[in-house]
């Protein structure tokens, strides 16, 4: 497989837990790999282990190149974007503001964030403290569109949305894999069914399943195992 990001016994402790104890896996170089589990197993701490934001150990490639240890900041310029659970706006600023600080090129595609997000361009003057959570989750996404990427860490996307909106944040993520791959954090499985190619499970900071998203979610005794729900 083709991969963007290679993960090798990857190892975090903070505060004296061992939350990360080897994980392993692979982010095919297309499309979107879920990243998935039951709360508190380690999936927001892989992320942001990746991203340079925790001590790490063990073997972390992105783009053919080791990444532990590199800054989090050369890793962005580098095209790794970050689409954090929380979106973390800035509440006091208007849109356009939280938008022109994400600005990191030359020339940022305003074009694609107007395209996927038009209602971003209509509240353009508002404070994004005003903002529904749909609203914000916009935002941070579109943050990060307006540069250039080369894999998109998203986390949580669909969290605490409404289905109308959840829809919504699901097409406008299919529509941006296929211009660049994605590793998700999702526990929506609708979300996931929808968008995912392959899919990792991590269970107690290790790795319990990984595969084609399909046959997990195929497998109802399997899902049910592994994150406490039936495929229905």
């Amino acid at each position: 497989m083709n991969s963007i990001l290679t993960i090798r016994d990857l190892s975090v402790r903070l505060g004296g837990s061992h939350i990360l104890q080897g994980v392993t896996f692979d982010v095919a170089a297309t499309g979107v790999t879920a990243l998935l589990g039951r709360n508190g197993v380690g999936k927001t701490t892989t992320l942001r282990a990746i991203l340079g934001e925790l001590p790490a150990e063990g073997s972390v490639e992105y783009d053919g190149k080791p990444a532990l240890g590199r800054a989090t900041h050369r890793l962005v310029r580098d095209g790794l974007g970050y689409v954090p659970e929380d979106r973390c706006v800035f509440a006091g600023l208007t849109v356009a503001e939280n938008l022109r600080l994400a600005e990191r090129t030359p020339e940022p595609d305003y074009a694609l964030v107007h395209e996927l997000f038009p209602e971003l361009e209509q509240r353009a003057a508002q404070r994004a403290g005003t903002l529904s959570g749909g609203q914000q989750q916009m935002v941070a996404i579109a943050r990060v569109l307006l540069n250039p990427n080369r894999l998109l860490l998203v986390d949580e996307p669909t969290k605490g949305l409404a289905p109308a909106v959840v829809t919504a944040v699901a097409t406008v993520l299919g529509r941006v894999a296929e211009r660049v791959p994605v590793l998700l954090v999702e526990q929506n499985l609708a979300v996931v069914r929808k968008l995912a190619a392959d899919a990792v499970v991590i269970e107690a900071g290790r790795v319990a399943w990984r595969g084609a998203a399909s046959d997990l979610l195929g497998n109802n005794e399997t899902t049910r195992a592994l994150l406490g729900v039936g495929r229905h």
